[in-house]
């Protein structure tokens, strides 16, 4: 699994002009999914995010998590984080999970964020989605299970 989290001030997401979701201060999370992944794994995923501390505290120190914060999230599933560019210009994604996988996997991910927290938001799994955010800082992080040593 590949997360692209951005700590944001703002953002949402629309389907054919409409919005769908949106969020005040928090998180925004690009999510791919591999064929590899398993429930296993995101709810690891899900822990670390939601223990993640890259809010400041009144010194100005990253150390106050999204919950510490009253933070929201917005989660949207992301297949071409997955693509791989290695070889030619037309990226490949054999990587990332089949769309009935990733879908579930997606789901079961947005009902364990809102088991944590109060306010969650999601995009349309499969739509053509327009995301709009203002990054607060900007701080991005680039969270990948195997690297985490989760998969």
């Amino acid at each position: 699994m590949k997360i692209v989290l951005q700590r944001v001030q703002r953002a949402s997401v629309s389907v054919d002009g409409q919005v769908i979701g949106k969020i005040d201060k928090g998180f925004l999370l690009l999510t791919g999914i591999s064929h590899t992944d398993d429930e296993k794994i995101a709810d690891k995923m899900m822990d670390k995010i939601c223990r993640l501390r890259i809010f400041e505290d009144d010194q100005g120190k990253t150390n106050l998590s999204l919950s510490d914060v009253g933070g929201q999230m917005l989660v949207i599933s992301q297949f071409t984080l997955y693509a791989d560019c290695r070889k030619g210009n037309r990226p490949g994604f054999t990587n990332a999970g089949s769309p009935e996988r990733a879908k579930q996997l997606y789901e079961y991910m947005v009902k364990g964020f809102k088991e944590r927290l109060p306010v969650v938001e999601q995009g349309s799994f499969g739509a053509k989605m327009e995301v709009e955010l203002i990054n607060d800082g900007p701080f991005t992080l680039v969270l990948d299970s195997q690297e985490l040593g989760f998969a």
